[in-house]
């Protein structure tokens, strides 16, 4: 239900059921007074809670439900209705204590609680107890029996009532800043390092570039998405808004270090155990890969075999008519042996791809209903459990960070592992971390400086995760910044560095696409067959912006598919020659939204733009500003402590 609904009656129904008119006389105010919009709040909080200023925190959404709560329970118990039952219709369902109240001019309000007579604190105790469990359950009182440094004084509130009260505006207070103003966030992955850290606490600016406005609202305070523990959702979607963003003091400049909701998260498989299960990941890739599983699992191993003794004939037998005896062939097992399962690969994916609907449909079901993922066991891996597929709303998608490499209307291009943005090469950020392989005289390589770690001090390059070591043992791939590279080469001058690259066979004249690069593309943004993109290696694409006009034809639709169906709400058919929006045929689209494109510092090991594409501004959350705290593998770091993001 739009949120709209939510705040007319609130506003505007409410104090008509709660005929509030008819006893606003016994408070000592005018009746007319009941009937105005927002001035009835302020007289209601001013009666119940002596707090009129209360009012203006029904403005905010998610916090009105709170603070209607509050107003009727106050409300209330200014006519003596205190009892835990009294205080949880008021919570609840006030309306049949609010109409004894209208209903019975007897009913006068009454003194305000006199804390010095243990009959007025006594019948309001269990109501009180309610508040408190209801703000913080369990622990609440828990708080209240061990913190209260003095024991209840006469004339003083009960310890629970002033927990209750305390616990309660707190939550508040802590909902309005966490959502309007910043918002404390932890780093959980790698993908930007050495920029940010795993275990750096960060705190992000909300007010940079506006306050987005919760889309859901009636949510749990002071958590995002699931609750911890206990493992289900903090948040209704009864009450819902669309998206609006508050004004803010700038824009999402190039280069900005982002936090966003994530974008490949509209449906995901529900896996709390970040970021060790599935949660966040991209489900539309895992869909696909499980849909391979189970394609490959419903073909018998006789099958399997056979299929693989036809193709090891085949070869064979080109490899005889070259003129090569069997004595030569039985010295290129290995090369025979990659061939067959090149082509047997190639067999079975071409098969595959050539209907993958059932199998798609297949292991959404196994996933939906199962709870289970198979496609990482033919990597070697278990399968993994978890409580099956969740739909979530906009601001409730995994929170995500990176760092915006492209605005709207930017033209990107990607080559060997350069970024080029509208032509010229992307500004590299103090610590990008690049990946190189590495070649030439390594003897001269000293490895004791690679295996200090950094954090302790040592004068080594990187830390041991950020190196590799061949069978040999000798330095195949290493991570440096840009200050680290520099330093490498003038220690190591007979050292090779080659950036990592992942060339695209659409570069090669004549190269015919295989079933097995038409599966690859379907991992990389776009995530169509056809269309060659690779980490280092990317296709020069524009950056959408809103107002901006495209021209919609059958090679470039597969940019602008999840744009069109998932961001802004369409309907979108093809056929083999046409494309129709929201039933119409169509040649052009028209962006109602701007668009961003975001990758990792660390560039070869960060899942970003480059697999699921642009990032709606709808799901911009702030900026990263400081790290605040630092808490990871070798324990607190004070070095790290309110330190500036660059």
């Amino acid at each position: 239900m739009n949120a709209l609904y939510f705040y007319l009656f609130l506003i505007v129904l409410h104090p008509y059921l709660a005929m509030w008119w008819k006893s606003f006389e016994r408070l000592g105010y005018a009746s007319w007074k009941a009937m105005i919009p927002g001035l009835n709040y302020f007289y209601v909080f001013k009666a119940g809670a002596k707090k009129p200023w209360w009012c203006l925190l029904m403005l905010f959404p998610g916090v009105h439900i709170v603070m209607w709560m509050a107003a009727n329970v106050s409300y209330i118990r200014r006519f003596g209705y205190f009892t835990i039952t009294d205080t949880a219709q008021g919570i609840f369902f006030p309306y049949l204590i609010l109409w004894k109240i209208a209903n019975d001019p007897q009913l006068t309000a009454i003194p305000e609680t006199n804390w010095a007579n243990p009959k007025d604190v006594n019948i309001r105790a269990n109501g009180d107890h309610l508040v408190l469990f209801l703000s913080l359950p369990i622990i609440g009182h828990a708080v209240a029996m061990t913190l209260s440094f003095r024991s209840t004084k006469i004339g003083k509130k009960s310890k629970f009532k002033e927990w209750g009260d305390s616990i309660l505006f707190a939550l508040v207070a802590a909902s309005i800043i966490r959502t309007y103003v910043f918002e404390p966030f932890q780093i959980p992955t790698g993908s930007m390092e050495k920029t940010l850290l795993v275990g750096d606490f960060l705190f992000v600016n909300k007010l940079a570039y506006g306050p987005k406005v919760p889309v859901t609202p009636l949510s749990f305070p002071l958590v995002h998405n699931t609750i911890p523990w206990i493992n289900i959702r903090s948040y209704s979607t009864i009450e819902k808004c669309s998206y609006t963003r508050l004004p803010g003091f700038g824009k999402v400049d190039r280069y900005d270090v982002v936090v966003f909701n994530y974008p490949s998260g509209d449906v995901t498989i529900f896996d709390p155990r970040v970021p060790d299960g599935l949660m966040g990941h991209d489900y539309h890739v895992i869909l696909l890969d499980e849909a391979y599983y189970f394609y490959n699992m419903s073909m018998t191993n006789i099958e399997k075999q056979g299929k693989q003794s036809e193709i090891s004939e085949r070869v064979l037998a080109e490899y005889r008519k070259q003129g090569i005896s069997d004595d030569s062939l039985a010295k290129m097992s290995e090369t025979l042996n990659t061939k067959i399962s090149d082509e047997f690969n190639e067999y079975m994916l071409g098969k595959f791809m050539r209907d993958m609907s059932p199998w798609l449909k297949m292991a959404y079901e196994s996933m939906a209903n199962e709870h289970i993922t198979y496609s990482r066991s033919q990597a070697g891996e278990p399968p993994i459990e978890h409580f099956g597929l969740l739909y979530r709303p906009v601001d409730k998608r995994e929170n995500y960070i990176k760092r915006c490499v492209g605005i709207p209307g930017d033209w990107l291009e990607i080559k060997r592992s350069v970024l080029y943005v509208n032509g010229k090469p992307a500004e590299v950020a103090r610590y990008q971390n690049m990946g190189y392989d590495v070649s030439g005289d390594l003897k001269e390589i000293k490895y004791h400086l690679l295996n200090k770690e950094e954090e302790e001090g040592g004068y080594g390059y990187v830390n041991k995760s950020d190196y590799y070591l061949d069978g040999n043992g000798n330095l195949s791939r290493i991570f440096l910044t840009k200050e680290k590279f520099q330093r490498f080469k003038k220690d190591f001058p007979h050292v090779k560095l080659d950036t990592v690259s992942e060339l695209q066979y659409s570069d090669q004249k004549g190269y015919y696409p295989s079933s097995v690069d038409k599966f690859t593309n379907m991992h990389y943004f776009p995530n169509d067959p056809n269309i060659n993109n690779t980490v280092s290696d990317f296709t020069k694409f524009q950056i959408p912006a809103r107002g901006m006009t495209v021209k919609l034809t059958k090679k470039n639709i597969a940019w602008y598919r999840r744009i069109i169906t998932a961001y802004e709400g369409h309907k979108l058919k093809e056929t083999k020659t046409e494309i129709f929006i929201d039933g119409k045929k169509a040649t052009s689209y028209t962006f109602a939204m701007n668009y961003y494109w975001l990758m990792g510092d660390n560039r070869n090991n960060s899942t970003d733009s480059r697999f699921w594409g642009f990032v709606p501004e709808d799901h911009i959350v702030g900026r990263a500003s400081i790290v605040w705290f630092h808490s990871g593998a070798h324990g607190i770091r004070t070095d790290r402590m309110f330190k500036a993001i660059e």
